[in-house]
């Protein structure tokens, strides 16, 4: 019986380790297939800068994907591609509105190509020139401003050249970055001489608008000198810390800050002797260092007061409003990127009046809203220029 008992409990284990061998692998395509047929069932929707193509699929089992190859640039080639669970292949890139040949292959499971099948597209405006109508240049205080539309928040560089030298060649002086539906970007320091400056669009692809060309002069301006001085008023908004609203002037922007109270009201607002009166042309605010710029406590919207005697008591009878400011996030997106945290902590946002305010000594800054909703305040630093 034992004799029994061990041939019988040798075969299971035989049979276990039978069972344990890897299986021979199986390859799902054939090597040899010839390429799949061609896909010629082709529907064109133009967009701006590009096409949609949409297909039928054909009952080709080996297909596995259609490619596209199409010159955006003379010498400049980009392709795309589609699954078999998709329809459509999405073209992108073009700078004009020029009929394009599309070559497009079907693709097998073994990566043979079909034949091209010529498929013809007519892209619409791209928004690289739909942008363009609605750019502008004009003078700003100590520089220059750009505005634009970019209604197709497509990704796009705004760049700004000019002839600082007067020698005649305009020369490279700022690019900015945007995603934004429209926005407002000045280049500041420059002296209130005439000079002649360029603008111009381009996008991702290396298509570039037409340029604007302008004789400007920008607006005469100076810094109000640091530092201020604090001016508490009985309705004024309390800091976490005494003294700690002047490091809102102290010229260290990536070290003190100002920080109010956790789960203080909104709004809130707290009082600036500038010490001299000013007729301000323009505010700088920089944020809270990374990773908080455009989150949490930092400011992003406010409202700017002046007056030459204050309410003892805090009241807002002896303030008059100079401008209500929202600040701007260039890349428009939900989390915060590099040219979001160079526009809003290393540069700081600037701010202009919307109109020329009279001269006033003491300034109000009332916070209405925070990028993070919260009951807190901070500020990294302030600057105020104009005329002295």
């Amino acid at each position: 019986m034992k004799k029994i008992a061990y041939l019988i409990i040798g075969l299971f284990i035989a049979a276990g380790l039978q069972g344990c061998k890897e299986d021979p692998r199986l390859d799902h395509h054939d090597t040899n297939a010839p390429a799949p047929a061609q896909v010629t069932d082709f529907k064109q929707e133009n967009t701006p800068g590009g096409a949609n193509i949409i297909y039928r699929l054909n009952a080709d089992v080996n297909l596995a994907y259609l490619k596209a190859v199409y010159e955006i640039q003379p010498g400049v080639f980009k392709e795309t591609k589609s699954s078999v669970y998709t329809d459509t292949l999405k073209l992108e890139g073009f700078g004009d509105t020029r009929e394009y040949d599309i070559k497009i292959y079907s693709v097998g499971k073994n990566e043979k190509e079909s034949a091209p099948v010529i498929v013809k597209i007519k892209p619409l405006p791209p928004p690289v020139e739909l942008a363009f109508n609605d750019l502008s240049i004009e003078p700003g205080f100590g520089g220059v401003k750009v505005r634009v539309k970019n209604e197709l928040q497509a990704s796009l560089a705004i760049v700004i050249d000019a002839d600082t030298s007067g020698s005649g060649l305009l020369r490279p002086l700022q690019t900015f970055y945007t995603k934004s539906a429209a926005g407002s970007y000045s280049v500041r320091g420059l002296t209130a001489t005439p000079k002649k400056f360029s603008v111009y669009l381009r996008d991702r692809w290396g298509n570039k608008s037409q340029a604007i060309v302008k004789d400007l002069t920008p607006l005469f301006e100076q810094r109000v000198p640091k530092p201020f001085a604090m001016y508490a008023l009985p309705t004024d908004q309390a800091a976490l810390a005494p003294n700690v609203l002047a490091n809102i002037w102290d010229g260290l922007v990536n070290l003190n800050i100002y920080a109010s109270a956790n789960n203080s009201p909104i709004p809130q607002w707290f009082t600036v002797d500038l010490k001299i009166p000013v007729v301000l042309s323009r505010m700088k605010m920089h944020q809270r260092t990374p990773p908080y710029t455009y989150t949490g406590a930092n400011v992003k919207v406010f409202e700017l007061y002046g007056s030459n005697a204050p309410a003892l008591d805090g009241s807002w009878a002896s303030w008059t409003l100079i401008g209500k400011f929202d600040s701007f996030k260039p890349s428009g997106s939900v989390g915060v990127t590099k040219e979001d945290e160079a526009y809003g902590f290393t540069n700081g946002e600037d701010f202009e009046m919307p109109d020329t305010p009279p001269a006033y000594r003491y300034l109000r800054f009332k916070t209405l809203e925070t990028w993070g909703g919260t009951g807190q305040v901070t500020l990294a630093e302030i600057t105020f220029w104009g005329k002295l």
